[in-house]
């Protein structure tokens, strides 16, 4: 069971936050309603911010979704409302059927989340920056900043 917790989870739950960005990004480009391809980018920047935060990456994390999330989309939706727009129709299926699916697979990946969480794991320890390494050199945001000012200035 630890076995599980450590090496199976994660994965499952790191290619969870993957496929669903994927689906949400496809949903951006695809849904011709603009409030839903823009709920469905902040989808998007909530599964980029789980990927971070599953590499232990918090602050990162943080900030995708105090920016992105929170910031940058709440001026989109402002200027979509500004626009004026005449019909707003939401782009949910007729067909209540469709609804059990992600009924299911939501309740799934809640309990999921709620068992790693309670019962912990420590699956950053591989590479140069483990977490003791990290608290050593002064927490995430320091470590962060000075990679970025130095080895990565040039793209910054």
């Amino acid at each position: 069971m630890n076995n599980f917790l450590q090496q199976v989870l994660p994965q499952i739950l790191f290619f969870s936050f993957c496929f669903l960005a994927i689906i949400s990004s496809l949903g951006v480009v695809a849904l011709r309603n603009p409030v839903s391809a823009a709920f469905s980018l902040i989808l998007v920047f909530l599964n980029v911010a789980g990927i971070f935060a599953m590499q232990e990456a918090y602050f990162v994390a943080a900030v995708q979704v105090l920016v992105y999330a929170g910031a940058i989309m709440v001026l989109f939706i402002f200027v979509i409302m500004l626009l004026s727009i005449e019909e707003v129709r939401l782009d949910l299926p007729e067909n209540k059927a469709f609804w059990g699916v992600p009924i299911a697979m939501g309740t799934l990946f809640f309990l999921g989340m709620g068992y790693v969480l309670s019962k912990g794991t420590n699956v950053a320890t591989k590479g140069a920056f483990t977490t003791q390494a990290v608290e050593s050199a002064g927490g995430n945001v320091r470590v962060v900043s000075e990679i970025m000012f130095s080895d990565y200035i040039l793209p910054f």
